[in-house]
C-alpha cells in the first residue's frame, strides 16, 4: 500500500509539472514600480573577485527592461556562485537613469571540509579524511581541490577547474586525477571470487567545454583508466587480462534555470552524459548512458516542491562489475539507505515538499575576536520538509516490475549555513515501517 501510495503521489507531480526586498533608502526603487530600464551596472564589494565572474551571471544586460522579479532571481543567481556570504542588488535612481548596484560580501575562500563514511554499519569499513578547497583562485572562480581519504577505501584526488579559458570567453576546462583502492561493491562480483576484495583505480581525466548563454554547457571528457584486480576473472575484468587499461571519451550537456543551486525553489535543471569506454582497446568496448532531470516550483505561499527522474543505462561487450549500475552508494533509497542494489541500469524516483520554519537570514558573528569577517558571516535558515524516495535496478535482458522497486520516505530538517554547506537530519521509514536516522551534508537533490 505504502508504495502504491508513493507510486501515485509521485505521478502526480509529474502530471502538475506543465522576493525581493524593500530597501529603506526613499530614493530607491522597491517592488511597487513593475519594471525599469538599466542604464547602468554597478560592482561593489568585490576586492578579489573579477568583475566578470559576477556579471556573466546576469541573464539580462545593460539597456534591457527588468522587474523586480528578474531582479530577485539574479541575487539568487549570483549568489549561487558560492563565493560571497551576502549578496544585494538594488536599483538606485539619478538624473532620469537607473543604476543597478550589485553588492557583494565575500566569502573565505580555502576551507577544509572533514569527512567520513561507513559501509554496512560496520566500525571495520569506516573511511574518513578531508577536502582542502581552494576556491575562487586568482579571483576568476577557480577552484583547486585535494581530497585525502584513509580507512576502508583510501583515496587520494587532485582536481582543478577554470570556468573560462580566456577571460571574456564561454569556454571552460578542468582537469583530474585520482587515485583509490576500493572494496569491491557488487555481491556478484564477491560470489564469482569467493570472498571479498579490493582494486585499485588511477584515472586521469580532462574536461573541454563551453557554454551557451546563462543556463546551458555542453563539455567534452577524456579519460584514461588504470582497474588493477588481484586475479582474472571474467567479469570481474573488462579486458582479458588482471590489469584493465582504456581510454574513455564521454559527452554531456546539461540545462540549469535553478534560482539558488545550494538550496533551490524554482527552476528546472536537467543533464545527460553518453560515454565510451575502451573503444576497442584491449578488447573493452561498452558504454554508459545517464540521465537527471529535476523540477522546484513554488506551490502556495512558501511551501515548495520538487521532484526528480535519473537513470543509467550501460551496454556493450564485457561491462565489468564495477561499472554496474549501483543503487546504495552514490544514490541512495532513504528508508533503504544501506540497501545495495546492482544491475546494468537503474532508475531512480524522488519527490519533496519543504517549507521554512525559519526563513534565511544573514547572520555575522562579529563579536568573535581575530576570526575574520569571511568566516563568521552566514546565510541562514531551516526548513522542514517531506520526502519520498523510490529505485530500482536491472539485469540486460530480464524485465523490471514495480515489485522491483524499494521505496522510503520520511521527514526531516535542513539547516542552511551558506555558502558553506547543508546540513540534514532525517528519519526515513521502509515499506513495512522499519525506520533508520540518517544524517547527511548537502542537498537532497
Amino acid at each position: 500500500m505504502i508504495k502504491k501510495i508513493f507510486y501515485f503521489s509521485f505521478l502526480s507531480v509529474l502530471i502538475i509539472s506543465s522576493l525581493g526586498f524593500a530597501h529603506g533608502n526613499d530614493s530607491l526603487l522597491t517592488f511597487k514600480q513593475k519594471s525599469f530600464i538599466v542604464d547602468s551596472i554597478i560592482v561593489q564589494g568585490n576586492d578579489i573577485t573579477e568583475e566578470e565572474i559576477i556579471l556573466r551571471e546576469l541573464t539580462f544586460s545593460q539597456t534591457d527592461t527588468i522587474s523586480q522579479k528578474i531582479l530577485a532571481y539574479n541575487k539568487e543567481r549570483i549568489y549561487s556562485l558560492g563565493l560571497f556570504t551576502k549578496v544585494d542588488l538594488f536599483i538606485y535612481p539619478e538624473n532620469e537613469k537607473n543604476f543597478l548596484v550589485i553588492n557583494v560580501e565575500e566569502s573565505w575562500y580555502i576551507y577544509p571540509i572533514p569527512v567520513a563514511s561507513l559501509r554496512d554499519n560496520d566500525w571495520k569499513k569506516l573511511s574518513y579524511g578531508v577536502y582542502v578547497v581552494v576556491k575562487n583562485f586568482r579571483g576568476r572562480n577557480e577552484t583547486v581541490m585535494g581530497r585525502v581519504e584513509l580507512g576502508y577505501d583510501p583515496t587520494f584526488q587532485l582536481s582543478y577547474y577554470k570556468p573560462n579559458i580566456v577571460p571574456g570567453s564561454d569556454f571552460f576546462w578542468g582537469a583530474d586525477f585520482i587515485y583509490k583502492r576500493k572494496n569491491n561493491r557488487s555481491l556478484t562480483a564477491a560470489n564469482l571470487f569467493g570472498e571479498d576484495f579490493y582494486q585499485k583505480f588511477i584515472i586521469g581525466g580532462l574536461e573541454l567545454g563551453k557554454r551557451f548563454g546563462v543556463y546551458q554547457r555542453l563539455n567534452l571528457n577524456f579519460n584514461y583508466n588504470y582497474v588493477e584486480s588481484p586475479k582474472f576473472i571474467k567479469g570481474i575484468n573488462a579486458s582479458v587480462e588482471r590489469v584493465d587499461r582504456y581510454p574513455s571519451v564521454g559527452i554531456g550537456y546539461s540545462y540549469d534555470t535553478r534560482d539558488l543551486i545550494q538550496f533551490p525553489k524554482s527552476g528546472i535543471y536537467g543533464a545527460a552524459y553518453l560515454e565510451f569506454k575502451g573503444l576497442g582497446n584491449n578488447d573493452i568496448n561498452y558504454q554508459v548512458l545517464g540521465i537527471d532531470f529535476r523540477e522546484y516550483r513554488n506551490v502556495f505561499d512558501d511551501l515548495t516542491a520538487k521532484w526528480r527522474f535519473a537513470a543509467r543505462f550501460t551496454s556493450g561487450k564485457s561491462i565489468p562489475y564495477y561499472d554496474y549500475s549501483l543503487i546504495g552508494y552514490d544514490e541512495k533509497i532513504r528508508g533503504n539507505y544501506n540497501l545495495y542494489q546492482e544491475g546494468n541500469n537503474y532508475y531512480i524516483g524522488s519527490l519533496e515538499l519543504y517549507y521554512p520554519l525559519i526563513k534565511d537570514f544573514n547572520i555575522s558573528l562579529d563579536f568573535i575576536p581575530i576570526v575574520p569577517k569571511e568566516l563568521i558571516s552566514y546565510r541562514v535558515a531551516l526548513y522542514l520538509e517531506l520526502f519520498g524516495d523510490t529505485g530500482a535496478t536491472k539485469l540486460l535482458g530480464k524485465p523490471i516490475s514495480f515489485n522491483d522497486f524499494r521505496s522510503g520516505y520520511g521527514v526531516g530538517l535542513n539547516l542552511l549555513v551558506l555558502p558553506y554547506n547543508i546540513l540534514r537530519f532525517e528519519i526515513a521509514f521502509d515499506e513495512y515501517m522499519n525506520s533508520e536516522f540518517i544524517l547527511g551534508l548537502g542537498l537532497s537533490f
